[in-house]
């Protein structure tokens, strides 16, 4: 009997790190494989905070693509207390360049030169809100006061909720929710406010972690939480609400950086993103709804055109290697030797 299989509309990531110079060579492809565009983070070093630089990082991706991949990969730049409204007109007027991502300063991987007072950025984000230009959040607070576990919720509270009431034309993705206050904002908030799911947050709750031993590889930001908030989110992105959608947060580090002493944030998802998620929808019982995740509410969200090609996923078990090359380091990738149940057939594939 022939395997099962379901074939999409060829679907986008919404919210996706592909460093650069060797890493980026590295793991470009596998995204290039299934998804057709990308948002792509702007916390490199030193960070991507003008038209210019997005534009110059935009061709080194380019560059490190497939022969024949027509991945598209859609820029962003990275807010700072400096950043002038001018550079936000330019942002608009750019065909390449999509949205503004704030990084509250020491919230997650290169987030040092982010924002330390939402008043200091208000100037470029009125120009945003005034030229609809999304701002991409990483919705968390970072005072040593606030349970790690919390920070999201606050961060709604102290943060996101004022910043909405004084700019309502703000248009927000709330990227990587992680919490049942998050689905409850988003569902609550007008049309405006849409937000990304990544795969670990829908298939693993917080004891992923410590399952055995502490878990470097299951470390990511906004941390895993309870298992209440999993099934929050997973009822969420499978309830075909047009608010949510796809975002892995794909975010390669080398071993050695994950499995030190001060182990760093980031799960890499891009080699089997697109197959977990149908993991997740087909257990779900909702796997006719995850067409419209994955392929039409993020690019109706930023008033973009669907994409006209399909991608095909076949219903056979494989495993992911225990190790991926990334330059002269290796990565971890999630489900390392473990069973993914999807996969992309070969004669399916992009390229």
């Amino acid at each position: 009997m022939p395997a099962m299989q379901i074939t999409l509309t060829r679907p986008d990531d919404w919210h996706l790190h592909l460093r650069d110079g060797a890493a980026l060579a590295a793991v470009a492809p596998y995204t290039a494989e299934r998804f057709a565009r990308a948002i792509i983070m702007p916390n490199l070093n030193p960070p991507v905070t003008t038209v210019a630089d997005a534009e110059a990082y935009r061709q080194r991706i380019m560059q490190a693509l497939p022969d024949h991949s027509d991945f598209n990969p859609l820029m962003t730049l990275y807010l700072t207390d400096r950043t002038r409204p001018a550079e936000i007109t330019a942002a608009a007027e750019h065909p390449h360049v999509h949205a503004v991502k704030l990084y509250p300063a020491g919230a997650t991987t290169h987030s040092d030169a982010g924002v330390t007072d939402i008043n200091l950025a208000m100037p470029a984000l009125e120009k945003m809100a005034e030229l609809d230009i999304p701002l991409l959040v990483h919705g968390e607070v970072t005072r040593a006061e606030v349970d790690m576990f919390d920070r999201e919720h606050v961060f709604i509270d102290e943060v996101l909720t004022p910043l909405l009431e004084r700019l309502p034309r703000l248009r927000v993705v709330f990227e990587h929710i992680t919490t049942a206050a998050a689905v409850e904002f988003v569902r609550d908030s007008d049309h405006r406010i849409g937000a990304t799911i990544t795969p670990q947050h829908l298939l693993y709750n917080r004891n992923a972690l410590f399952s055995g031993g502490l878990r470097p590889h299951m470390f990511c930001l906004p941390v895993l939480k309870r298992e209440r908030h999993r099934a929050a989110l997973v009822e969420a992105a499978t309830s075909g609400n047009p608010r949510f959608f796809l975002g892995t947060d794909s975010a390669p580090h080398p071993r050695h950086a994950k499995e030190s002493a001060c182990g760093c944030a980031g799960i890499f998802s891009a080699h089997c993103a697109i197959e977990l998620y149908a993991e997740v929808f087909e257990h779900a019982g909702h796997l006719d709804r995850l067409e419209g995740f994955a392929s039409h509410h993020g690019a109706d969200f930023y008033g973009l055109p669907r994409n006209n090609d399909t991608l095909t996923l076949v219903r056979e078990s494989w495993q992911p290697p225990a190790t991926l090359p990334m330059g002269d380091e290796t990565l971890v990738p999630l489900r390392a030797d473990e069973t993914v149940i999807w996969r992309i057939p070969r004669e399916a594939r992009v390229f």
